[in-house]
């Protein structure tokens, strides 16, 4: 029996293939978040006026929220894949085979995360030429790349966790607009501080993709903001153990209906 990590190689290898071979699997995940990106900063700059604004560059501000979109497409991504191997029946025959169903859940989550990754770091080199300053200079980029790809690995598990759970790409689709929605009803627009109505203000502070947007943005704004970025690595932490975590019972219970 081959090793684990063989295991998840091969699935790796060919979760990346299949993710390579599809172009609306690459382009949009990256073309997208950049459009709004372009939206936002040319339409919201005026923001920066407001006394107590972090930043006098909208960008500086606006950057986390690519890598925030980016990982909703992930999400979809990771649900819609192994919702396909449900419905065209891999799983049943995956059954058959000695594979250990840890292998197939980080197999199938490589081709995913690898777009991710590349997106973060288009994210990254856009803004940098576009005039984006990172206070943290060169490491804070670097945590800056960790914690989106945390951040994307969390949406991703948390996708792939409805994806076995269904075994439908349409419920998988059907995760977009509920993720845009908390995204919509965070920090993305406006810091928290600034929100003058007191239920969206209540609502971004208790909605967990504020304080990883705020991590992501504090090595941009603020430098070594200590408490801002242990806020965002714990909230995706803790995101990605849940998607993980249910993601794996429902691989164990897909496999045992087989």
């Amino acid at each position: 029996m081959k090793t684990l990590l063989a295991q998840v190689g091969e699935m790796a290898r060919r979760s990346v293939t299949q993710t390579l071979r599809q172009p609306a699997l690459l382009i949009p995940p990256i073309l997208f978040p950049l459009c709004l990106l372009a939206v936002n900063v040319g339409g919201l700059d005026a923001a920066t006026k407001l006394p107590g604004f972090p930043t006098d560059n909208y960008l500086n501000f606006a950057i986390a929220i690519p890598f925030m979109q980016g990982a909703l497409f992930a999400s979809i991504n990771a649900g819609s894949s192994l919702a396909r191997d449900v419905e065209t029946g891999f799983l049943k025959r995956l059954a058959l085979t000695p594979m250990q169903r840890s292998a197939l859940l980080l197999g199938n989550l490589a081709g995913v995360m690898t777009v991710a990754a590349l997106a973060s770091l288009v994210y990254l080199a856009v803004g940098l030429a576009a005039g984006l300053h990172l206070d943290a200079g060169v490491g804070g980029g670097l945590v800056l790349i960790v914690l989106a790809f945390l951040v994307a690995l969390a949406f991703a598990s948390l996708g792939a966790w409805v994806g076995l759970r269904a075994g439908s790409g349409e419920a998988v689709q059907g995760l977009f607009p509920v993720f845009f929605v908390f995204l919509f009803l965070s920090s993305q627009a406006l810091p928290r501080p600034l929100i003058e109505q007191d239920w969206f203000r209540t609502i971004a502070t208790w909605n967990p993709v504020s304080y990883m947007l705020e991590g992501i943005r504090s090595v941009v704004i603020t430098g070594w903001d200590q408490v801002a970025l242990e806020r965002g690595f714990a909230v995706a932490i803790v995101l990605c153990v849940i998607g993980i975590f249910g993601a794996s019972r429902a691989l164990q219970t897909r496999l045992v209906r087989t």
